[in-house]
């Protein structure tokens, strides 16, 4: 497919997304499969057109005084990809499969430029309705800190300590130019340009051997603030797919018990083979089913309960931005409230001198902070680990980190603006 016949497809799947109010990915895979022409580097190429202009939807539509998906699709190449008017005039030339000639408002629009005196949300690059939220987590940096929000993330790995070491890893994954994440000690990252397709890291051997994992820098470093130490007895309450269950187990060097379990079996799928290919020994899954208490064994018995809580995921739009449009105020509701049922949940578990690491990849204060406040509020045995003690975990890297992170007085956030990682927010509470 030439670039225009690209272009175009990229529009096809933003209106179909617009008009279906469907996740992207979705969108894409239907696309594919009516148009088996395109060879898997015009998909690739097609769904980073499509990922881009998601990210910056509100900025493009505010450029282009338009809410169409072509004008989003021509805003983001020149606000996202740096095009000139006449790179994107020469893309959309009428041909066959190219897009129509611009009209004169659309040549006025890509002339001018993004104004400063645009709201934070345009600038930013997230909904209206959330700026409140954004202002009182992020105050007067919140355009900033959604902007770095609205970037394309690097794939970040985890070095399985259990298998090989960082060295190791990234030599035998030299070919994909792995650098060393700043923070987490067994992390490998890969930078990929705007228009770079994904490396498919699922096919390495290094990775099929369970030398390395998938994880972004921000989840690994809210596994390792839990400060899990060999021997433990832990409970992963939201393991999820078991990345930080797996990231524990290396932690513990496979000794101590992690007991793994979700309130969705369907979630816990991929985890029995995901602890096999890692060489994890130490990991009991408990799977839900039927009305029995599956941790009832455990209660005021357990050394650390991580919970890797149920949220808005704003932190993760870098990865996921189409998620950032179709989310609703209903949903931040039903989010906070399975938050406190986890985290009460989780306190009958913990015996005296335990903790609980209580953990989002959200950026809102009512998921993070308001929720810290609200658990001390309700079990006055429990008490606020201070960020200095947490952020030992990190050895030297710790004071910098400190300076990096956002810091309040239930906990520490992580941004891609600050932090470099996703936007993850940890608590770390420890009963008396």
């Amino acid at each position: 497919m030439t670039p225009s016949a690209r272009v175009s497809g990229a529009i096809e799947v933003l209106a179909d997304v617009e008009t279906r109010h469907r996740p992207a990915a979705d969108a894409l895979r239907d696309w594919g499969l009516s148009h088996r022409f395109a060879g898997s580097g015009d998909r690739a190429a097609i769904s980073g057109l499509v990922y881009d202009a998601l990210r910056r939807k509100a900025s493009a539509t505010y450029l282009m005084g338009a809410a169409t998906p072509r004008a989003n699709l021509l805003g983001m190449l020149k606000l996202e990809r740096g095009l000139d008017v006449g790179a994107i005039a020469r893309l959309c030339d009428g041909s066959r499969f190219a897009p129509t000639p611009m009209s004169e408002d659309e040549n006025r629009a890509l002339n001018a430029s993004l104004s400063d005196g645009a709201p934070p949300n345009v600038l930013g690059d997230y909904p209206e309705w959330l700026d409140s939220h954004f202002s009182r987590a992020l105050g007067a940096e919140r355009a900033e800190e959604g902007a770095a929000l609205a970037r394309r993330a690097p794939l970040d790995l985890r070095v399985n300590s259990l298998k090989s070491d960082r060295d190791k890893a990234a030599a035998a994954l030299a070919h994909l130019k792995p650098a060393p994440t700043p923070w987490s000690a067994v992390g490998l990252r890969i930078v990929l340009a705007a228009d770079a397709k994904s490396p498919a890291i699922h096919a390495e051997p290094t990775y099929l051997k369970g030398a390395v994992e998938v994880q972004d820098e921000g989840s690994q470093l809210a596994t390792l603030l839990a400060q899990a130490k060999p021997g433990e007895q832990i409970v992963d309450l939201c393991a999820g797919g078991g990345g930080k269950t797996l990231a524990l187990a290396a932690l513990m060097d496979n000794r101590g018990q992690i007991y793994a379990t979700d309130s969705d079996k369907r979630r816990l799928a991929p985890i029995h083979a995901r602890l096999e290919r890692g060489g994890v020994r130490n990991v009991q899954v408990r799977t839900p089913g039927g009305d029995a208490d599956l941790l009832a064994d455990l209660v005021g018995h357990i050394d650390l309960v991580l919970i890797d809580a149920p949220c808005t995921g704003t932190g993760t739009w870098r990865r996921n931005p189409d998620a950032k449009w179709r989310m609703r105020p209903g949903a931040l509701e039903q989010r906070m409230k399975a938050q406190g049922e986890v985290l009460d949940r989780a306190a009958s578990l913990v015996k005296p001198g335990g903790r609980i690491a209580y953990a989002t990849c959200s950026v809102l204060v009512e998921e993070n902070g308001d929720q810290v406040q609200a658990f001390l509020d309700r079990h006055k045995d429990f008490a606020l680990a201070p960020p200095t003690e947490v952020v030992k975990a990190l050895g030297e890297r710790a004071s910098d980190f400190l300076q990096a992170a956002l810091i309040s007085d239930e906990g520490l956030l992580m941004t891609p603006r600050r932090t470099q990682t996703d936007g993850f927010f940890v608590s770390l509470l420890v009963r008396g």
